[in-house]
């Protein structure tokens, strides 16, 4: 399952400048409770075995790794799934393989415009235990 979460887009700032001015910082924290709240009510839908994907546009470490903190320490029964492990898929191209595999920390990428080129993205992939 797919969880692309609301988030403050800030991932894209670089090509929406004026964005930034606009966030606040109590938007910051009504997000992250958002999303935790949406994560929680997608990995009850989600089958032994099956993977949960929570993926943001944001580079606010309070979307990302704060809101993959949580949702860890609330699911036990949902264990990280390395995202080289996903790259095995054949839907990737070897290109594609190789660029990811380069941002991947464990089950978690991160891709940002001073490292990839890209707008900035998170992701954290799951598999619950089954």
């Amino acid at each position: 399952m797919l969880v692309d979460a609301p988030c403050s887009g800030s991932g894209t700032w670089r090509r929406r400048p004026e964005d930034a001015w606009r966030l606040k910082a109590d938007e910051v924290e009504r997000l992250h409770k958002l999303q935790l709240a949406i994560l929680g009510r997608a990995a009850a839908l989600v089958k032994p075995g099956g993977r949960l994907v929570y993926v943001t546009c944001s580079m606010l470490t309070g979307e990302n790794e704060k809101t993959a903190d949580a949702f860890e320490a609330a699911h036990q029964d949902f264990r990280p799934v390395a995202v080289g492990d996903a790259l095995g898929n054949p839907a990737f191209s070897d290109a594609a393989r190789e660029h990811l595999a380069r941002f991947a920390k464990g089950h978690r990428l991160r891709l940002s415009p001073a490292t990839s080129g890209t707008d900035g993205f998170f992701a954290a992939l799951y598999e619950r235990a089954g």
